[in-house]
């Protein structure tokens, strides 16, 4: 059963992928059980909201044996779809369009770059650690290609105008790295990374919630 179809809160849901890379660690390391505090210091989340999390998808664990890291690893491999692989697109090779290229997911095994856009001559035509760059003008042939989700780095008043042709070639699910606010059907789930406005708010809390 997928996230979705468990009906879980967005919070916990965003979580659940940091859990999974931190139990792939534990599984890789040879450890066989982890409590609930050790996964709160790993994954810097507090062990109630950690239980509430796991309560969600019944009895994981046992009080007083914590939980078995190769059954909660298959469990969230399962829950997160970790199975079926889901193929991207990029729209944007400028800089960071050329880094997420290179690292294409690798600590992720269900996640791949397979298609890039760009409107520049000099880069159609090539290819960045194997993923082909086609032109922009080359998007609505794509339709019939098995990807529902998209990383956009393109301009910001470029931004909306390649949504809106992402929408018509199927995709349901956005990546959004410009600082343009998007419009887009219901039926389509964009997330917005404004890199500059994370640094903005990483400024605030340092100067007025100091740790020390």
């Amino acid at each position: 059963m997928s996230v979705e179809d468990q009906k879980i809160p967005q919070a916990t849901a965003k979580r659940l992928p940091l859990y999974y890379r931190f139990l792939k660690n534990l599984s890789s390391s040879g450890k066989l059980r982890v409590s609930s505090s050790e996964l709160s210091e790993a994954v810097k989340v507090d062990s109630a909201t950690i239980r509430r999390d796991f309560s969600y998808f019944g009895a994981l664990g046992k009080k007083g044996y914590g939980y078995n890291v190769n059954y909660l690893l298959t469990f969230f491999r399962k829950t997160l779809d970790q199975d079926e692989v889901t193929k991207v697109m990029l729209i944007g090779i400028g800089n960071l369009g050329t880094a997420l290229l290179h690292y294409n997911f690798l600590k992720n095994d269900n996640t791949r770059i397979e298609l890039a856009f760009d409107v520049d001559e000099k880069k159609v035509g090539t290819d960045i650690s194997g993923v082909p760059i086609h032109h922009l003008d080359e998007l609505k042939n794509f339709a019939d290609a098995d990807v529902s989700v998209a990383i956009l780095t393109v301009p910001a008043n470029n931004a909306q105008a390649v949504a809106d042709q992402l929408v018509e070639i199927g995709v349901k699910g956005i990546l959004n790295f410009t600082p343009a606010r998007l419009t887009v059907p219901e039926h389509v789930r964009i997330h917005h990374i404004d890199l500059a406005v994370e640094l903005q708010s990483l400024i605030y809390f340092l100067k007025h919630y100091p740790l020390d």
